[in-house]
């Protein structure tokens, strides 16, 4: 299938996202910025991004060699971003550059969002924005970015950090994840789930849970979750427990329990609370803005409970959610 770019049809009015590429930066999490932020999706039938990379020179060689990127904007561009992703790199002892890091302290004091991907949290430390606040980084660089940069709070095992107008992922995969939070955040569960049907990925997984998960080559029988957890989605009004997991899987809780945390890096109910929770917030999109029947349907049980789980994982109520992505007369 062709993949189109947003950088081809600047969308008026769209959303800005500026990626700074800087020499020697990781193409995977370029990669990851250009499928969540850059592609046009007919499917959606509007523009969500208008998406541009830039960097401090004409050609800048990628990580290693592997290649090197032409043709792009200016460092300029950054000053136009309303969500700026600072550069990622291997190297993480070298200093970064300090046009880059002027940009983005520029970017950070006119209310520009930012976002780092993996090593691009150290990026965000040198330019001396984290200063006391939230961050994650790759385990393996955690012991460094802390002593470097000790009055950073820094979560070294999350998938990712949401600390309101700065975010950074832990690297790899978890680029995804923080991107798709961050599309969930701008326009909601149901276009966040469209975007990650198109990219064959996990809508959600929450930012708490472990960078690190086992995945050691499985013995016969086959012990993948994936049968118990489409069973469970398609039963969440159900009030469903993680016994009914466990005896669906055929195995006791303990075992469920561990194989929760080696295949998806949670619990058996934090994840069931995590679909529950995509759920309702799915049918108040769709136009089913009685919390009560939300709660009941999402099998949350009570709008009471809805409005705790809603405002401990969005930071907001479900009135609030209403207002931002509900759409009047679009009931199921």
């Amino acid at each position: 299938m062709t993949q189109e770019s947003s950088q081809a049809v600047p969308a008026p009015g769209a959303h800005r996202v500026v990626v700074i590429v800087d020499e020697n930066s990781n193409p995977f999490e370029l990669g990851c910025a250009t499928e969540v932020f850059g592609l046009r999706r007919p499917e959606i039938s509007r523009e969500l991004y208008d998406f541009r990379l830039c960097s401090p020179e004409p050609r800048t060689a990628m990580r290693d060699g592997f290649f090197t990127l032409t043709g792009v904007a200016g460092l300029e561009a950054a000053e136009r971003a309303d969500t700026l992703i600072v550069p990622n790199r291997p190297d993480v002892e070298v200093p970064r550059r300090t046009d880059v890091l002027d940009a983005v302290r520029r970017a950070h004091a006119r209310g520009a969002r930012l976002v780092g991907f993996c090593s691009g949290a150290f990026t965000l430390a040198e330019a001396g924005v984290l200063d006391g606040r939230r961050a994650t980084a790759h385990w393996q660089w955690a012991d460094s970015f802390r002593a470097r940069f000790p009055s950073v709070r820094l979560e070294a095992d999350v998938l990712f950090v949401d600390d309101g107008d700065i975010l950074t992922a832990a690297g790899s995969a978890a680029a995804l994840d923080l991107g798709l939070h961050v599309v969930r955040r701008d326009y909601g569960a149901e276009i966040a789930n469209s975007v990650s049907r198109r990219l064959v990925f996990a809508a959600h997984r929450d930012g708490g849970q472990r960078q690190f998960v086992e995945r050691p080559m499985p013995d016969l029988p086959d012990e993948s979750l994936a049968p118990v957890l489409a069973w469970a989605q398609e039963r969440l009004d159900s009030p469903l427990t993680v016994l009914d997991l466990a005896a669906r899987a055929s195995v006791s809780p303990a075992t469920l329990h561990r194989r929760f945390r080696s295949q998806l890096g949670t619990t058996p109910l934090a994840w069931l609370t995590g679909e529950r929770l995509a759920l309702a917030c799915r049918l108040i999109e769709r136009g089913e803005f009685r919390f009560e029947m939300v709660a009941r349907r999402s099998g949350l049980g009570t709008a009471a409970n809805l409005r705790a789980l809603m405002r401990r994982e969005t930071g907001i109520t479900p009135s609030a959610y209403k207002r931002r992505f509900g759409h009047e007369g679009a009931r199921p």
